[in-house]
């Protein structure tokens, strides 16, 4: 079977605070939108953001379920570019979940989340390459 992902669906309490982090934090603009959902078509595969209320029930749930248990990375070209994006990321609704350091790995990396709670890891690792296109390869 082929290995990839088609779309992630994050649940959120308040699709226009959502949009806001997204589209003001990171710059990217929906492809789709309405008052339930919105998608942004990324390197490969969607994400979407869609109300608590809809997504519960979509699933056929009776509560949503709590956010937490992954963390979403985002690399960006270097070392410089992790701390303006995360200043970014704050400004439009995220908070610091952890400032940027220097692992043991080598590269540069720190931690927003979202304002529904959903972790964004902003991420510079030298060993992976990030194309033209934003495709990031796993190099060891």
């Amino acid at each position: 079977m082929q290995q990839q992902i088609s779309v992630i669906t994050l649940s959120v309490a308040d699709l226009a605070r959502s949009r806001r982090f997204y589209t003001q934090g990171f710059g990217w603009t929906p492809v789709f939108s309405n008052d339930e959902i919105s998608f942004y078509q990324m390197n490969g595969f969607i994400l979407g953001t869609w109300s608590a209320q809809a997504l519960t029930h979509d699933i056929g749930e009776t509560a949503p379920r709590p956010s937490g248990g992954f963390t979403i990375a985002h690399n960006v070209a270097s070392h410089d570019a992790v701390e303006p994006l995360m200043a970014q990321l704050v400004k439009a609704g995220g908070r610091i979940a952890r400032a940027a350091i220097e692992p043991p790995h080598g590269g540069y990396t720190g931690y927003v989340a979202d304002p529904d709670g959903h972790m964004w890891e902003i991420a510079f690792n030298p060993a992976w390459p990030i194309s033209p296109e934003g495709y990031v390869t796993f190099a060891s």
